[in-house]
């Protein structure tokens, strides 16, 4: 039951990231800008947290792609936080962070 409350908030999280990045919400392209991420990179990036969302849900069937998933998105995370810290932007830390920490707690359960 934990794992499954686990993935759900982790697919919730990293869903909303993925739609705040389609819609070009003003705080997620504010920041992108701020990173210095080519605008060209914004919809692949927004594609790359979809499919991790939906990874992390079809793990909850098949629990491999549900690891595959979940590796991806940390690395995808980790590229995140790279990118805050190359940028000078340490006070932007935590955000890569929070989305994480749901994938990974959820991956330990598997």
């Amino acid at each position: 039951m934990t794992h499954l409350i686990l993935t759900l908030v982790a697919a919730g999280f990293v869903a909303f990231s993925a739609g705040a990045t389609y819609v070009r919400a003003g705080w997620v392209t504010r920041s992108l800008t701020d990173y210095g991420v080519p605008r060209s990179w914004w919809p692949w990036l927004a594609h790359a947290k979809a499919a991790g969302a939906v990874g992390l849900l079809a793990g909850l069937v098949v629990p491999f792609v549900g690891v595959a998933a979940g590796i991806g998105l940390v690395l995808y995370f980790a590229g995140a936080v790279v990118t805050v810290v190359r940028a000078r932007w340490y006070s932007h830390l935590p955000f890569p962070v929070l989305y994480v920490m749901p994938v990974v707690a959820s991956m330990v359960f598997y």
